[in-house]
């Protein structure tokens, strides 16, 4: 009966972190989408990058991989997991592309 509770619990605490993670991004994504459109344009995104306070900061042209000159939440959504991705990839890197602050 224990082992279920534990894992009942596990389950319960690891859908929480999940929950809390999207609600960030979906935070974030309406910070740089001031006009609440649902995409973010280029504009939109050189006036607010900033406000995250984002290192490394993806280039507009990198996150809008169909090249509709918009981003949407799963453009974000991809460009998010590499910006959190960068850091651990570039302290496991002895190359030079990675910034010593790493």
């Amino acid at each position: 009966m224990t082992t279920k509770w534990v894992a009942f619990a596990s389950v319960l605490l690891l859908s929480g972190a999940a929950f809390a993670a999207d609600v960030d991004w979906v935070n974030q994504f309406k910070t740089v989408d001031t006009d609440g459109s649902g995409t973010i344009s280029r504009t939109e995104y050189e006036t607010n990058i900033g406000k995250l306070k984002i290192d490394p900061v993806p280039t507009f042209s990198a996150i809008d991989t169909d090249g509709n000159n918009s981003i949407d939440k799963d453009e974000w959504a991809a460009a998010e997991k590499q910006v959190k991705a960068f850091p651990q990839a570039c302290k496991s890197s002895k190359e030079s592309w990675c910034p010593k602050q790493y």
